[in-house]
């Protein structure tokens, strides 16, 4: 009975009906009126209060205003930060591509590759065919096609000689003391030859090393074209520098003796092919 008695008297409070009158102060005369119960006061309240907060973060979230609040970054500021994001990645990616260069650079200085054998005889048999069962008569069509790409491409600068060879000059002359060889690792020919003479590009290129190393001393390393690298190891002085473009038969170091692993004035010359070492005297004359 109290509690029934207690939710009477709570409801009647709610629900009690007053009225609110606004005056004139000098007149007295009544300009407003409302009525109102402490339940609609309560409800009105609330809904005032959740419109204020729900404005009050919208405005936050969606509009400009929220920069001038602490905590909350600006616009220009995230772009700014993309920007960089995206940079940041791209200079990773050269970093990688120079790291796997200078790893290169460093086994062509060092001769840690590992030698690649496989068998010729294979690779003959699965290049046989039958050449009977092929028709290589070109056609009329075919033949006046290419008469007119000739007649276009004539006069055409663009477009290189592929006719030319390519010719490697010798770097020194001299006596070979140390032939080239895969077992021991030997990556190279050691050419005999008088102090301080001339060291001269076997082709034409560009100088992608030229330093002091402890064990080789000065090394020089050009890059040519055909995927093809030639070293130049052991030399007393380098008159090239990392950068420069060479032409064939030029002097870019004198021989010496210097490094570690020198026994004596010679020059110490390696030729890379696509990554794999190559012997020299099938292309070059040393005597």
């Amino acid at each position: 009975m109290k509690k029934e008695k207690r939710a009477k008297k709570i409801k009647r409070k709610l629900l009690n009906k007053y009225r609110l009158v606004v005056l004139n102060e000098d007149t007295f005369e009544e300009r407003f009126t409302f009525k109102l119960n402490r339940l609609n006061v309560f409800v009105f309240s609330i809904t005032a209060a959740l419109i204020l907060i729900t404005s009050t973060t919208i405005i936050i979230a969606f509009t400009p205003l929220r920069e001038y609040i602490p905590g909350y970054s600006s616009v220009s500021l995230k772009v700014k930060a993309i920007k960089l994001a995206y940079k940041t990645d791209s200079l990773q990616q050269v970093i990688a591509i120079n790291e796997q260069y200078y790893s290169s650079i460093k086994k062509v200085l060092t001769g840690d590759v590992a030698t690649v054998y496989f068998n010729k005889d294979s690779i003959i048999e699965a290049a046989e065919f039958d050449e009977s069962a092929l028709d290589l008569i070109p056609s009329k069509e075919d033949s006046l096609l290419r008469e007119k790409v000739l007649l276009e491409d004539k006069y055409n600068p663009l477009i290189s000689n592929s006719e030319i060879n390519f010719v490697l000059f010798p770097p020194v002359k001299g006596t070979i003391s140390e032939g080239f060889n895969t077992k021991d690792k030997h990556y190279a020919v050691d050419v005999v030859t008088s102090k301080d003479a001339p060291v001269k590009a076997t082709a034409d290129g560009t100088v992608i090393f030229s330093e002091w190393t402890a064990q080789t001393g000065y090394v020089i390393i050009i890059e040519h074209t055909n995927n093809l690298i030639s070293v130049y190891k052991h030399n007393s002085v380098l008159t090239k520098e990392q950068g420069e473009l060479v032409k064939a038969g030029e002097v870019i170091a004198a021989a010496g003796n210097t490094g570690e692993l020198s026994t004596g004035p010679h020059l110490h010359f390696e030729l890379w092919s696509d990554g794999y070492p190559i012997d020299p005297t099938n292309f070059i004359d040393f005597e």
